[in-house]
């Protein structure tokens, strides 16, 4: 039987500035009012919702919905509720659907806030990544400390209640001591939601261009596992689940569309450089607008190879020990059969008895904080054994 997804993914490439580490397909549009750029976004949008009108229709409506980018926020409300229309008219989306929303510090007004909560956003998440100015310059965030509790207040005034914060670790210069005062002042701001991304050095960005990995001013390994203990011990304290490797929820607050994503669940992607996983096929979408609307324009033809039995055993591996509670064995087995999960089983032999990996209630998981810190070597293991 085929199953239709029930989440999308929207791409919107839109951004102020590219910050250094941003290896994502953006479109920069530069410091100014919304309108200057008004004939681009409404010209991006119109391909969007072409392409979302030519694809396929499940028998269920959409449960999860995310815009994500880019700088969603750059967005004018009429344009988001456009793509929101196009989308419940073509699928529709569930009325009780987790709609979220990428939103960067001062990138939008109470105005333009209350307008996208009024079309059926509410789910946030705001891009802060440090509470320090020197480190908010290093990034190149357009973004400033005084934009960020602008944002927050907008957001209480507001009244999204669900409402996630993005910090970052690893950063160039950046301290433990300062890690430590971000993680608290999150704390104090007490969103439903906390996610701290260790920073990856992408060759083709402006950071991979000035630093290499492991060297200075970046932090070392041992200082960057220190700052992930760290989160996980400040942020659990205080009654945040560490239901991820880098992600932390209030209960009852997860993000049910990433869970998508490491449930290994189809999904759905909408725009320049989206990536989507519909009937066995991972597709990825022209990184620039040019390649992007030509794809649409040629009736948006999906040319990938379809999943391998193995490529669906490393993706469901790979995705799945990400999160807290791993993998259910019984699925696994149901899904894969017993003796792969044996093969799985004796190939984490040696991590068992590390203590990275553990056997629980049922459940293949990766221990927290050790295991899920060394999750890189663990996987590799994986992928040697079953990679093709």
């Amino acid at each position: 039987m085929t199953q239709f997804p029930l989440a999308a993914y929207v791409h919107i490439p839109f951004c102020k500035r590219r910050c250094y580490y941003c290896d994502f397909p953006i479109s920069v549009l530069g410091d100014g009012a919304k309108s200057k750029y008004a004939g681009s976004i409404t010209e991006y949008v119109n391909v969007l919702c072409q392409e979302i009108k030519i694809s396929p229709v499940g028998e269920k409506p959409l449960e999860t919905v995310f815009f994500g980018g880019g700088t969603p926020s750059l967005l004018p409300v009429q344009e988001l509720e456009r793509i929101l229309k196009t989308i419940n008219q073509h699928f529709p989306i569930a009325s009780t659907a987790e709609i979220s929303m990428e939103i960067d510090p001062g990138t939008f007004t109470l105005e333009e806030f209350q307008g996208y909560k009024s079309i059926g956003v509410n789910r946030v998440s705001l891009g802060v990544q440090a509470f320090q100015e020197e480190l908010l310059k290093i990034c190149g965030r357009s973004h400033s400390l005084n934009d960020i509790f602008t944002a927050i207040n907008l957001i209480h005034q507001v009244g999204i209640s669900n409402f996630s914060l993005d910090l970052i670790s690893g950063l160039p210069n950046q301290s433990l001591e300062q890690w430590q005062f971000s993680l608290e002042s999150a704390i104090k701001i007490a969103p439903n939601h906390i996610s701290c991304y260790d920073l990856v050095i992408e060759p083709v960005t402006a950071f991979g261009r000035k630093y290499q990995p492991g060297e200075k001013p970046l932090p070392t390994d041992e200082l960057t596992a220190q700052m992930y203990k760290m989160a996980q011990n400040l942020l659990t304290a205080v009654g945040y689940q560490h239901y991820e490797i880098s992600n932390y929820a209030q209960p009852g607050y997860q993000c049910g569309h990433n869970r998508v994503y490491w449930e290994n669940k189809p999904y759905y992607g909408f725009g320049m450089g989206a990536a989507s996983y519909v009937f066995s096929q991972r597709f990825t979408r022209p990184r620039t607008r040019g390649k992007y609307y030509a794809w649409v324009e040629a009736g948006c033809v999906i040319d990938a190879p379809k999943d391998t039995v193995n490529d669906k055993i490393l993706d469901t591996l790979m995705l799945g020990l990400r999160l807290a509670e791993g993998l259910n064995l019984s699925h696994l087995t149901q899904q894969f059969g017993a003796e792969t999960v044996q093969e799985i089983i004796t190939c984490l032999q040696p991590y068992f008895s590390q203590g990275w990996v553990e056997l629980i209630n049922g459940h293949l998981r990766l221990s927290d904080p050790e295991g899920l810190l060394f999750s890189n070597t663990v996987l590799a293991r994986l992928f040697a054994t079953f990679g093709d």
